[in-house]
């Protein structure tokens, strides 16, 4: 166990962070408070960290496929899925974005805590930098991943993102619209200069 691990509880559940692993903030948990997972869904936890919201789906899902960039968040995730007796429903992936998944592979629930703040040319090149910094724009990734999600996504299923206002929501907003997909702001929060903001997203009805 690296020396330097912190712990967060959330929910009655322990958690430990390794200190190159993304640590819960503010953002995590307005994420957490609005999941609404179906039971026995199958959910995709992009950009799981040490895949607290994983371990919370997990409740009602029958199965959850955690990714992350960052092989430690992966073994971070593995640890926590353990001590919290969820190892048997999470299956934790490191990759970029859509990458691990075959093709076909489809979710009723994406989830994804995005790299969403803009940064200078030298930031978001280590494993903890990674897990917040979203390019000169704060988009590139957010970028990748709006236009790869539906195929991936079930004919009824839903996404979760979270971003900033620093990003430009409205952006967000019509990128879904140019995927075929209805997409609206269901939560935020004011955190320092900036919101944090949950936008759910759907296909359109025929």
């Amino acid at each position: 166990m690296p020396s330097q691990s912190r712990r967060v509880t959330f929910d009655k559940r322990n958690f430990l962070i390794y200190p190159d692993v993304y640590l819960p903030a503010e953002d995590t948990f307005l994420f957490a408070h609005h999941l609404a997972a179906v039971q026995g869904e199958r959910v995709l936890d992009m950009g799981t960290g040490c895949g607290l919201l994983a371990i919370l789906v997990a409740e009602s899902a029958s199965e959850v496929v955690a990714v992350d960039i960052n092989p430690r968040a992966i073994v971070c995730t593995q640890k926590n899925a353990a001590q919290n007796s969820m190892s048997h429903k999470i299956n934790a992936l490191a990759g970029d974005l859509f990458n691990p998944l075959r093709p076909e592979t489809a979710f009723d629930l994406i989830l994804f805590n995005a790299p969403y703040l803009p940064v200078e040319d030298n930031e978001g090149e280590t494993w903890a930098e990674m897990a917040w910094a979203g390019g000169p724009t704060g988009r590139t990734v957010i970028n990748r991943f709006v236009d790869q999600v539906s195929n991936h996504l079930t004919m009824t299923g839903r996404i979760l993102l979270m971003q900033s206002t620093l990003s430009n929501v409205e952006e967000t907003l019509k990128r879904f619209s140019s995927q075929r997909l209805v997409s609206s702001v269901i939560a935020e929060a004011d955190c320092f200069f900036e919101k944090i903001v949950l936008i759910k997203a759907c296909r359109k009805s025929k």
